[in-house]
């Protein structure tokens, strides 16, 4: 009798426990940061245990199964969200184990992909040919050096855009609607960034191109806010850099941040080189 009592009991409990279960699931993964409201390339997760907390909210079925990886396996070789966390659109791929060393197959609805901190070392044009969906890459922290040709082309939805702490020598055809490019600490040089690279980007407001090896100041469309430039090797700013020589009544109101610092231009020797600007540039003047 006793055992009956307790089977019953079971049989009560274990369904409402199940749906307890899968309710605070649902309730936590609505609060992953990620699928909100953006507020920086780099502010989804405050540092690696985040990364595991959330890794912790999910239901064990979702959890990897350690037994799905075979020694001799790839971490290319697997399901995206066997390596990865992927939660209503978004995947997170920070500091995969066993390394990442290419871009992994992605759900088709993906939204925003952060994969800091791997070892991917080239961006093929198949890897995001199909997820038309994506807004935010984040490929920081990567052993990036070359990306194919047409690798974004087909992201007609991606505003942001981060490739900062990579191994870049020259700048793919980059989508015209971004609104923020974080290309720091690469090795590029002025001769690895097309010269209308940035001439079609009519919504860009951030670019980021600081830690490189360039010689001039590219091309910076009239939408930009904030441009950082320190620490390469530019040595002169001329009158059509950020203004215009030939129109004195031409202003850019909207550029309120140019850092130049940790460049050996002396600005001080370049004075009709900012006169439309409401802020002068950041940098060394004697």
């Amino acid at each position: 009798m006793d055992s009956m009592k307790a089977l019953l009991c079971t049989c009560i409990l274990v369904p409402w426990l199940v749906a307890a279960l899968a309710m605070k699931s649902d309730q936590n993964s609505q609060l992953v940061p990620g699928s909100l409201p953006d507020t920086g390339l780099n502010g989804y997760f405050s540092d690696h245990l985040t990364s595991r907390r959330v890794r912790k909210m999910l239901p064990l079925a979702d959890e990897p199964d350690a037994g799905l990886i075979s020694e001799e396996g790839n971490a290319t070789d697997l399901p995206t969200c066997l390596l990865c966390v992927c939660l209503t659109g978004s995947v997170y791929c920070e500091e995969v184990s066993p390394d990442m060393t290419a871009v992994p197959a992605l759900p088709k609805e993906t939204a925003y992909l952060y994969a800091r901190f791997n070892k991917i070392q080239k961006i093929r044009a198949k890897d995001f040919a199909d997820i038309v969906t994506l807004k935010r890459i984040d490929l920081s922290g990567n052993l990036i050096s070359e990306i194919e040709d047409g690798a974004f082309s087909k992201l007609t939805q991606l505003e942001k855009l981060s490739l900062a702490e990579n191994r870049l020598v020259k700048l793919p055809m980059l989508p015209a609607q971004l609104t923020c490019f974080n290309a720091n600490s690469n090795l590029l040089k002025t001769k690895g960034v097309k010269a209308n690279a940035f001439k079609k980007m009519t919504t860009l407001v951030n670019l980021f191109l600081a830690d490189n090896k360039l010689e001039a100041v590219p091309y910076v469309p009239d939408s930009v806010r904030i441009v950082h430039l320190q620490n390469n090797n530019i040595t002169e700013v001329n009158r059509n850099t950020f203004c215009k020589a030939n129109d004195t009544y031409y202003l850019r109101p909207s550029l309120t941040e140019v850092r130049l610092d940790g460049n050996p231009v002396v600005l001080s020797t370049y004075p009709d080189s900012f006169t439309c600007m409401r802020v002068l540039p950041v940098g060394r003047y004697r």
